[in-house]
């Protein structure tokens, strides 16, 4: 039985660029759903709607009586349905490329369910009354959701040969810009391709621990997202603040010894994007240490969302952007023969 998809893709197709197109516009969507959901929780309108997937018990939109703070957290839960329209998009693209692109048609499909799980942990949170836990499990979704997008959007540039021999999309988010992705580069002494693996992965692992204890300081500290009693972590959120900064310290460093590591010819990209991401995580610091001293000011604290969501898009930029290198160097070149086996003939 063909889909509605498959009729469509028998009929019409579209180009690369669409797809590439509607990859990043899932990235900037799901650092939208991050940063209002944090405009929902600094303005205490967490239970502007007291009820889900009603706003009430009786009215889907919040009535007037409900202020702005109904207003608030009925337009958060819009912005799902654009999110969902958005990931839509990826999907169709990717269905109705004339090249097949399973790997962006998977990547669309496991945003499109990591949204609906997002949305009924925003309705457990509702139901709980904002317990700190549920509200945690609900950002973690929400950065689940943005893996799976710029997963997606790496692969919307891999698919479409983007980075190959040619040079196409080597300003993209897995261009190497010249080097591995972009012809045959000298291959990495094998320890030191080891140590690159190895400390891109480690940075992927503790910055994911850091944005989990980011989570605890949260559930910690004041804005617990409604003006009513919300109960709060029993954590000393000093500590884990200290515990917060620690980390942070220790990302910074892996970055640095990482970008050390990453030689100008063959991995130029990655040695870029790791640049940007220092540079990232450097500000994101700033905003964190001022929003400490400051008594957490919800402007400050916002844009403190903001920079998580764009730390965790850099780790994983410059980790995907390795990886695909990586596995550029192991492939041999287009019309390079393969290697022979010890002791074999060679025939003239």
């Amino acid at each position: 039985m063909r889909t509605p998809l498959s009729w469509l893709a028998g009929r019409y197709s579209l180009g690369a660029r669409s797809v590439r197109a509607a990859a990043l516009g899932s990235v900037v969507a799901s650092i939208a759903i991050i940063v209002t959901g944090g405009i929902v929780r600094v303005t205490g309108s967490g239970l502007g709607c007291t009820d889900w997937p009603m706003c009430t018990g009786e009215t889907l939109a919040p009535t007037a009586e409900m202020g702005v703070h109904g207003v608030i957290e009925f337009g958060n839960r819009v912005l799902t349905g654009a999110l969902c329209a958005v990931v839509g998009w990826v999907i169709i693209t990717a269905r109705l490329q004339e090249k097949p692109m399973p790997a962006v048609l998977r990547g669309g499909w496991a945003q499109f369910w990591i949204v609906v799980l997002n949305a009924v942990v925003g309705g457990v949170t509702v139901w709980m009354r904002l317990s700190p836990y549920i509200v945690a499990a609900h950002f973690l979704a929400a950065t689940l959701l943005l893996t799976a997008a710029v997963h997606t959007w790496h692969a919307a540039y891999a698919d479409t040969g983007a980075g190959a021999a040619s040079g196409a999309g080597a300003d993209g988010p897995s261009g190497g810009g010249g080097g591995a992705l972009s012809g045959v580069a000298a291959p990495l002494a094998p320890g030191l391709a080891a140590r690159i693996r190895s400390l891109s992965a480690a940075l992927v692992a503790v910055t994911a621990l850091l944005v989990v204890v980011g989570t605890l300081a949260t559930g910690s500290g004041p804005h617990a997202g409604d003006s009513s009693d919300v109960p709060r972590m029993p954590f000393d959120w000093t500590v884990v603040t200290v515990v917060h900064g620690v980390l942070a310290g220790a990302v910074l460093v892996l970055a640095g010894v990482l970008f050390s590591l990453l030689p100008r010819e063959g991995l130029g990209g990655a040695r870029r994007k790791a640049a940007v991401f220092l540079a990232v995580l450097l500000g994101q610091g700033v905003v964190g240490l001022v929003q400490s001293l400051t008594a957490l000011p919800s402007l400050v604290v916002m844009l403190h969302l903001l920079g998580s969501a764009l730390v965790w898009t850099g780790v994983l930029q410059v980790h995907l952007t390795v990886r695909r290198a990586a596995f550029a160097r192991s492939d041999p070149p287009a019309g390079a023969p393969l290697p022979r086996a010890r002791g074999a003939a060679t025939h003239v």
